[in-house]
């Protein structure tokens, strides 16, 4: 099981990828593309071209995890692209990781999670 916690980091790659790719090769983008090592314990994250679906790339000290979420309906609408990515991403995801969704929120907590972001 993948934990997420306050303290790890989620480095999302920009452009689409092979939706065919596994471990060996998302890895080696890590490396070239996100200029990370992805054997430091963050998520990787990467996209499709077609939007419909997404991997995460984990290693948790004992080996690689490597998960997909394919939508059966629709297209993931938002997705970071240039320089305002971080700050976007990290709103978006202190929402969710506290309870809220990406547009619009459930709680106040999502909605203070994004504030404390900004600033």
């Amino acid at each position: 099981m993948i934990q997420i916690t306050p303290q790890l980091r989620i480095l999302v790659a920009v452009e689409a990828v092979d939706g065919r790719k596994g471990v060996d090769s998302l890895a080696q983008l890590c490396r070239e593309k996100l200029n990370s090592d992805p054997f430091s314990g963050c998520l990787f994250i990467f996209r499709n071209r077609s939007a419909r679906a997404i991997r995460i790339l984990a290693y948790d000290g004992q080996g690689f995890w490597l998960a997909t979420k394919r939508l059966s309906k629709g297209r993931f609408r938002w997705w970071p692209t240039g320089a305002e990515a971080s700050q976007k991403l990290a709103c978006a995801l202190g929402a969710v990781a506290a309870g809220g969704r990406q547009s619009g929120y459930r709680s106040r907590a999502g909605m203070a999670a994004c504030e404390r972001m900004k600033n």
